[in-house]
């Protein structure tokens, strides 16, 4: 188990253990955020499992979710994942340090001037406008650069992506031959809802450009897409929530492994008498003689304030010396009031944690009382707790990768003075 955090806040004595040194820094920090590696790992490898025989890629942006992008990387380079989905250039140059050999591709697009970055770090765009694609070919005709890019074609999302019509523009590129095209893609406008005649329409919508794209690998299914079964998978799968614990199939039981435990600290503990209220605005009254844990975590640490309760509302729990309790009254920007009257006499004192992500309350379970989902719940945690990453250290792939060819040196961009020049775009 390792932690990320400041080395400076580390104790470096060495009178003390590996295990004490890591107390003794834990000790200093209101939460902490455990994110369990070897879950990550297995929740691609049941992805994989189930979209055989097309690649199981990983999308890491936004800090994988949360969950640490250069980790998350490692980890699942390790097991065997050879491609990875960022949003950003600044996301892409994090996670290449971390898997230099690994195709990385930026759903975020291109923009002119921006190619120089794309090649000094072997990463790929993922280009959804004609404008995009020129400009793209505009570099790579002035540098010779041949690193490759997906294009994304929009069948139904409406949000990035060529038309069905302007596919129909750049397929005479395939014919020509030396497109740079290592990818086609789309992106999946309800997948987790199994009977939406919107799936079906995508489904042929993309068949038909795939079948177009002759040799070049597709993708349409996102981390629910893959649960759609075969038709959706074609040459490659892109999991992102999934992988993190959230449920790909909300319709069903949820097949994924849990991955973040989130700890907070009780800074005080305290009684209130009946008919007080508890914090901001005095929305929540204590209808008995009540003890109130006061943990050191709030809105600012991701803990949103809808998961506050009022005297008509029951809000989120957390689980106290084993036992779930509910919030009472307001979250605020740094601290939350617990009810823990029921527990045993000394159960839960000041120093102890408790538990907000973990033992049986899910992602999902505290996207409910947030009101969002659990994609906005992994992303909004914040950077004050001390990160702690456990497994995924030892990790030997399901089957060794082909050797790379000794011949072939990694793609760079030098200038040449003729380079060829992929087909032009129609006017």
């Amino acid at each position: 188990m390792t932690m990320a955090s400041d080395p400076k806040m580390i104790p470096q004595s060495g009178l003390l253990s590996a295990e004490a040194n890591q107390a003794a820094a834990l000790a200093a920090y209101g939460g902490v955020l455990t994110v369990d590696l070897d879950a990550i790992i297995a929740n691609w490898r049941k992805l994989e499992k189930t979209a055989v025989p097309a690649e199981c890629s990983a999308v890491i942006k936004a800090d994988a979710y949360g969950c640490g992008a250069e980790q998350v990387a490692r980890a699942l380079s390790k097991a065997g994942c050879k491609t990875f989905f960022v949003a950003t250039i600044e996301e892409a140059r994090k996670v290449r340090e971390a898997v230099p050999e690994a195709a990385l591709y930026v759903l975020g697009g291109y923009f002119q001037n921006t190619g120089e970055h794309y090649a000094n770090i072997n990463c790929r765009p993922v280009i959804g406008d004609l404008n995009e694609l020129a400009e793209w070919d505009v570099f790579c005709r002035r540098t010779g650069w041949s690193g490759g890019v997906a294009v994304h074609f929009d069948t139904g999302m409406n949000r990035l992506g060529l038309t069905l019509s302007e596919a129909q523009a750049i397929i005479p590129r395939i014919n020509a031959g030396d497109h740079g095209i290592t990818l086609v893609m789309s992106h999946l406008v309800s997948a987790e809802q199994l009977n939406s005649p919107v799936n079906a329409k995508q489904l042929a919508a993309f068949r038909g450009i795939a079948s177009e794209f002759s040799g070049v690998p597709a993708a349409l299914a996102n981390s629910s897409g893959i649960f759609l079964g075969a038709p959706f998978q074609f040459d490659m799968v892109r999991p992102g929530a999934a992988l993190y614990g959230v449920n790909p199939t909300p319709e069903a039981d949820n097949p994924m492994q849990p991955v973040v435990d989130l700890k907070a600290r009780i800074v005080q503990v305290r009684n209130v008498e009946r008919g007080d209220s508890v914090g901001y605005g005095g929305t929540w009254t204590a209808r008995r003689p009540t003890k109130l844990a006061i943990v050191a975590v709030g809105y600012a640490d991701g803990y949103f304030r809808a998961a506050s309760s009022n005297d008509g509302t029951r809000g989120a729990e957390v689980i106290v010396a084993g036992k779930r309790c509910p919030v009472a009254g307001r979250v605020s920007m740094d601290l939350i009031a617990i009810d823990i009257t029921d527990l045993p006499p000394n159960a839960a004192r000041r120093g102890h944690m408790v538990t907000l992500l973990g033992e049986g309350i899910t992602v999902d379970e505290l996207a409910h009382h947030f009101g969002t989902i659990g994609y906005e719940v992994l992303t909004s945690l914040g950077h004050r707790y001390a990160r702690v990453y456990k497994g995924g250290n030892v990790v030997e792939p399901l089957t060794k990768p082909e050797p790379a060819p000794t011949t072939e040196q990694p793609p760079s961009a030098p200038p040449i003075e003729q380079p060829t020049s992929p087909p032009p775009l129609p006017s």
